[in-house]
């Protein structure tokens, strides 16, 4: 991973990343509102030995002994003892958790700090807390009951009222509050992209499958509205995407063109329906005598997208109710064949991998230049593998973003053990921001000026 993965992960969240700064910065003020402001007062007491004799020797002695004792001391400020004798034995805990004593190192010097809500009850308390400290440690320090003590404790700084309070701190709190979810926002974005099966790049779909990517048509807000590029305009960059894989698809082969190819996907709703729909229409364009095959006789959609009425159609062609050029569709201009699936059978099944479909397809590949066929996903249900088996070549359509790996590897080895030729597959509803969309060849480099000219059935 370098900063280029970072710097795309970041684009593609950065919505959620946004929100998450708006909730941190809003829970810190909300926390800094909401919390009472803390005051802190604080002393500072001399820890000093009791010199009798009044010599250099006894005197170094005793500040020795009373350094030692500066931390024990410490540890004394909080007791109960000490706590007890200036507060009321209901406000004793309370106080005592308010209490931070430290030990000076290298000195004999002893800090206390006692926070409060009132900065005056803070100062008030904590020099009570100053004398008393120095009336238990001259009770405790005293050998006998009639001799000095051995240690004296001084107050060298008395408390004042503090002015400013020590919390809540908004322009810490903030801070911390962004780090904190810039932290867990970019940890949860990470961790998220590596648990993602999903295909989310040409490179990846192609590496899965092992086909070449043909064709990345981009995500567009009016798709599921007009799914049909002659409605959208024809110089939009839907209809310029679905040209490119018509190209693609003419210079799959040296001297071949695939004359019979199955559109599908591995589940539903990853658009194949509206991308044969368009393939189909772009080879009519171009002047291609072209037939769509609604293939789907589970769920059909291409009446749908086309307006049309299927009463007569393949069904009634493969149980010989109705003859092929009956059932056969002119629609749009340029003109497009479509034979749609009719009413739905009880063994699709059975019906798409009979002879009489065998000889369907043999009929129109031998009348049209192209042959688009719309099949079922291929893992619910086996009905475009029975196509696959029967047809030239197979177009695999995956989904940005939902399409899963292991769904691609199922697929492949799916067409791989019935011996289907996957001619190449294609990335839908990618994202227009993607670098990936602009550019042209999708996976086969730059083309000539000639090489990038519509083929004509002609000289295919």
């Amino acid at each position: 991973m370098d900063m280029v993965y970072f710097v795309r992960l970041a684009r593609r969240n950065l919505v959620f990343i946004l929100l998450s700064l708006v909730l941190a910065v809003t829970a810190a003020l909300v926390v800094a509102a909401k919390t009472p402001p803390k005051y802190e007062a604080t002393i500072t007491m001399l820890v000093s030995g009791h010199d009798k004799e009044g010599s250099l020797a006894t005197a170094l002695q005793s500040g020795a002994l009373s350094q030692q004792r500066v931390q024990s001391y410490a540890n004394l400020l909080t007791s109960r003892r000490v706590v007890g004798r200036f507060v009321p034995a209901e406000e004793v805990r309370q106080v005592q958790s308010g209490i931070r004593a430290e030990a000076i190192p290298m000195t004999m010097l002893l800090r206390a700090t006692l926070a409060d809500h009132d900065p005056r009850r803070a100062a008030r308390l904590v020099n009570a807390l100053g004398r008393t400290f120095s009336e238990v440690i001259g009770e405790i320090e005293r050998p006998t009951p009639n001799t000095p003590s051995a240690v004296r404790i001084t107050v060298v700084d008395q408390a004042e009222p503090p002015t400013t309070p020590v919390s809540p701190r908004p322009l810490v709190n903030l801070v911390v509050a962004v780090l904190l979810a810039l932290l867990i926002t970019a940890s949860w974005i990470v961790l998220r992209d590596h648990l993602d099966s999903t295909v989310k790049s040409s490179e990846a779909l192609q590496d899965i499958t092992n086909s070449p990517t043909l064709g990345i048509i981009g995500y567009e807000r009016d798709a599921r509205r007009t799914p049909l590029i002659l409605r959208d305009g024809s110089k939009s960059s839907r209809s310029e995407a679905f040209r490119s894989l018509r190209t693609n698809l003419q210079f799959i082969g040296v001297d071949w063109t695939p004359r019979s190819l199955v559109v599908t996907s591995c589940l539903q709703n990853e658009g194949k329906s509206s991308i044969a729909t368009n393939l189909a229409l772009t080879f009519a364009q171009a002047g291609w005598r072209v037939i769509l095959v609604d293939g789907d006789l589970r769920r059909p959609t291409i009446p749908e997208y086309l307006g049309i009425e299927g009463s007569s159609a393949l069904t009634d062609v493969l149980i010989n109710r109705v003859e092929l050029a009956d059932a056969i569709q002119t629609w749009g201009e340029p003109s497009m064949s479509v034979l749609p699936s009719g009413r739905i059978p009880p063994n699709p099944s059975e019906l798409l991998g009979s002879q009489n479909m065998r000889k369907v397809i043999a009929e129109l590949v031998a009348q049209y230049d192209i042959v688009i066929i719309d099949a079922p996903p291929l893992l619910p249900v086996t009905d475009a593998a029975t196509l696959a088996a029967i047809c030239d070549d197979v177009l695999l359509v995956a989904r940005y973003g939902r399409t899963r790996r292991e769904s691609l590897v199922r697929a492949g080895e799916l067409l791989s053990s019935i011996n289907a030729r996957v001619v190449g597959t294609v990335l839908n509803f990618a994202p227009r921001k993607s670098s990936q969309l602009y550019g042209y060849g999708y996976g086969y480099g730059p083309k000539t000026e000639t090489e990038t000219e519509v083929k004509t059935p002609a000289n295919v």
